[in-house]
């Protein structure tokens, strides 16, 4: 392995970055300013990432589908569509941050049902990075809803739990996609006709913006970013990739300020602060039992 990435790979790297934190941003626009119901933008996200993978489906299915299945929904529809109906009140910036709380969950999940082994320092990181989310979403007057943060922080912590498997199941991680995408349709799909109304309106309100939001998420975020960011895996040392998506928290509330006016005080920077700390101690620590590409934040 190369111990230093060429800058293509860093190029690479800081499209997914940028990538990903403007998701944040488009999925508060679509599910906020828009009105479109977040489980019918997490059905909308989901068919978008089905019709371009679905030639993947075709090859065969993988083994222990169901299982395949269910991981799949549990760290895309499940966990975005309460991250997307916590974005409806809670800012972007905030939950860039409560995203962080992924690594520390993704490791604690891992120690009590894989017996991942923990010394001092991934324990300090983890104390950092869950402290410093509590810090960040404690302050609503400046980070939203706390009931929003909550549904957020309920995302990353299904996310994490369904990711501590990944690495147990017989299927690439692109084509998990399309298998996720398939689950999440076949799930969100009825919970939005059965919980949610408007969903006709709010496409004929506004179709090109909603179109955008759609295209963004599903084809340049879902299959190119997490794509790409995936193959980067097969050439790389994972300890040189991982820790390069702490830019992700900082460019969602840098564009979150930019693009959404989100106020950003001094809890939500100490937070932060001191959760990226704690996710860059846990990433660069070995590990036995977890699948690093998803250990900052599901990217499924």
């Amino acid at each position: 392995m190369p111990k230093s990435l060429p800058l293509s790979a860093l190029g690479i790297m800081l499209f997914c970055n940028v990538a990903w934190a403007l998701n944040v941003v488009v999925s508060k626009i679509a599910v906020s300013t828009l009105g479109l119901p977040p489980l019918f933008y997490t059905v909308l996200r989901s068919a978008m990432v089905l019709a371009v993978l679905f030639p993947l489906l075709l090859r065969g299915r993988p083994a222990r589908l169901p299982l395949v299945m269910l991981i799949g929904f549990a760290v895309t529809g499940g966990s975005f569509g309460l991250q997307f109906i916590g974005l409806q009140t809670a800012t972007p910036s905030a939950v860039g941050i409560v995203n962080l709380a992924g690594a520390p969950l993704t490791v604690l999940f891992a120690v009590i049902f894989l017996g991942e082994e923990v010394r001092w320092r991934r324990r300090l990181g983890m104390a950092l990075a869950l402290g410093g989310v509590g810090l960040a979403i404690g302050a609503p007057s400046e980070a939203g809803d706390p009931v929003g943060l909550g549904f957020a922080f309920a995302g990353v912590l299904i996310g994490a739990f369904a990711s501590v498997f990944v690495k147990r199941l017989e299927v690439g991680a692109v084509s998990l996609q399309a298998w996720a995408g398939l689950a999440s349709l076949f799930v969100m799909l009825p919970a939005t006709l059965l919980f949610e109304t408007g969903q006709i309106a709010a496409v004929e309100g506004a179709p090109i913006a909603v179109a955008a939001c759609v295209l963004f998420a599903g084809l340049v975020v879902s299959v190119g970013a997490h794509s790409a960011y995936f193959r980067l895996f097969q050439a790389h040392d994972a300890n040189l990739i991982v820790p390069l998506t702490l830019l992700t928290p900082l460019l969602t509330i840098a564009f979150g300020t930019w693009l959404t006016g989100d106020t950003i005080g001094w809890s939500l920077i100490v937070g932060g602060g001191l959760a990226i700390i704690g996710v860059a101690i846990i990433v660069i620590r070995p590990s036995r039992n977890i699948f690093k590409p998803l250990l900052v934040r599901p990217r499924l």
